[in-house]
């Protein structure tokens, strides 16, 4: 049985299907993290899941900075440097993990559990209510929905 350490719900919706997608993405690598820790696979898995995780994270930040940057948001400076503040903490992490001074933790895993959680329910979903007031479109086109559905392409690139 799979104990996941975030469950999904619609609750975490910030409105904006590409948004939402990607948040479903951190939390499964996040839960991917989890389950390998718990099913002690050892540290090198951890190590390229946390990975994985970090440069998919940034990938979405950048994400949501240019939507934010093209519809004017007016907190995007406080939100580009939250988001500036997650990843200098990561790669401090990283660092500390390639010179032995740390491991991967069911702590850490807390961490960015909390982080990722109040990030979604407090600043991502203002930006969204936002975005949505200035006509920005929620969903995906009709030819981006059925491609995304077929398989996720963008690993590939990120």
């Amino acid at each position: 049985m799979t104990t996941d350490l975030f469950h999904w719900s619609d609750e975490f919706s910030v409105g904006l299907q590409e948004i939402d997608e990607q948040h479903k993405e951190l939390v499964d690598l996040l839960n991917q993290l989890h389950e390998a820790i718990r099913e002690h696979h050892g540290s090198a898995t951890s190590r390229q899941i946390l990975d994985k995780l970090a440069d998919y994270t940034r990938t979405h930040f950048a994400v949501e900075e240019s939507l934010m940057r093209v519809s004017n948001y007016p907190e995007f400076a406080a939100h580009k440097q939250n988001h500036e503040d997650l990843i200098g903490q990561v790669r401090a992490l990283q660092e500390k993990l390639d010179t032995g001074q740390a491991t991967i933790t069911f702590e850490l895993l807390h961490f960015l559990k909390v982080w990722l959680t109040r990030h979604i329910n407090e600043a991502d979903k203002r930006f969204g209510a936002y975005f949505i007031e200035s006509g920005g479109e929620t969903k995906w086109s009709d030819h981006v929905e059925q491609a995304m559905k077929k398989r996720k392409w963008w690993w590939k690139f990120w």
